[in-house]
């Protein structure tokens, strides 16, 4: 009677996917991008003084809005970033949307903080860029 050990070990070419390089990279600037919205959320919720409130402007929302709008978006930013971190089916197509969103809530907040608002979309384009650039997956 022959036996064998089988092993816990994955090893590559397992078929076990992994993120990789602009995937995890993505996935990073996704959760930062995320707990940044979500502090700018609660700022906008407690009316901090930090932010100014234009009158005439197109877009415009009181600060409680803009909060509840970073907060929300900040949490599926952190969510979506770790479904692509654990390399989800769903992560990556997801991930590319609520970045899409998050680059135009931070445009259209740009009258209330343009330091914040510039960086931060600078930030999603580097995201929607690592999300859609062509993907190779492992192979198993």
């Amino acid at each position: 009677m022959l036996m064998t050990a089988i092993s816990g070990k994955t090893q590559p070419g397992d078929g076990v996917k992994t993120p990789r390089g602009a995937s995890v990279a993505a996935a990073g600037m996704m959760t930062l991008s995320g707990a940044l919205s979500i502090l700018m959320g609660v700022s906008g919720i407690a009316q901090d003084s930090l932010l100014v409130t234009p009158s005439d402007y197109a877009y415009w929302f009181d600060l409680t809005s803009w909060g509840v709008i970073h907060l929300v978006v900040g949490v599926v930013l952190i969510v979506t970033g770790l479904g692509v971190l654990a390399d989800k089916s769903w992560g990556r197509g997801a991930g590319a949307a609520v970045a899409a969103i998050s680059l135009i809530t931070q445009f259209m907040f740009v009258p209330h903080y343009p330091a914040w608002s510039i960086p931060m979309m600078t930030l999603d384009l580097l995201i929607l860029f690592a999300l859609t650039r062509f993907y190779v997956g492992t192979s198993g």
